[in-house]
């Protein structure tokens, strides 16, 4: 069996790339390392030096997931910034600002970045969803009001699933990738 280090301490996000990879029957193991993320708008930027930063600080090929958060009626706000943002921010809050706009828009952006002592490989999926107009769920505040498949991220998370198929996500473009270098 194959396998591939995936840089995290999140579980939702480690059940993601499982999902994926376990059809290629490629293994996830999972290892925290601290990085400084840099900010930056363009979240490819972002996703490429925490890779290399992962691997500076392990030496062994790996993986790492970032997600960008792109509502087109606020300019593409929040984009890499969704994590302090959504700290900051209440479900209300989310509903209060986009109230008035007509594009109630969420486009995320999943990137999955592949790094060893020779390649960096992205990999890139958009998916489209909507704010709603009042939280379901129980999760961070964005998780509460944007919807994906007709529930919130929220609410799938507390149903234990996620909102894509694994054959939908961007760890499935990954693993098929993976597998053919293996």
């Amino acid at each position: 069996m194959n396998s591939i280090v995936f840089v995290t301490g999140n579980k939702r996000k480690i059940g993601e790339a499982k999902l994926s990879c376990d059809l290629f029957n490629i293994k996830v193991d999972s290892k925290q390392v601290a990085i400084d993320e840099i900010q930056s708008h363009d979240p490819l930027v972002i996703a490429k030096d925490k890779a290399a930063k992962a691997y500076e600080s392990i030496k062994l090929p790996l993986v790492v997931n970032d997600a960008f958060w792109n509502i087109p009626s606020l300019n593409g706000f929040p984009g890499g910034y969704m994590k302090d943002v959504a700290d900051w921010f209440s479900a209300k809050d989310f509903i209060s600002i986009m109230q008035d706009k007509d594009d109630k828009r969420v486009i995320i952006t999943d990137c999955v970045v592949y790094k060893d002592s020779k390649t960096l490989k992205v990999f890139s999926k958009n998916f489209i969803g909507e704010i709603g107009n009042k939280p379901r769920g129980s999760g961070n505040s964005i998780e509460q009001v944007a919807i994906f498949n007709g529930l919130t991220l929220a609410e799938h998370h507390d149903l234990n699933q996620f909102s894509e198929q694994p054959i939908d996500q961007v760890w499935y473009d990954f693993a098929t990738w993976f597998i053919k270098q293996k």
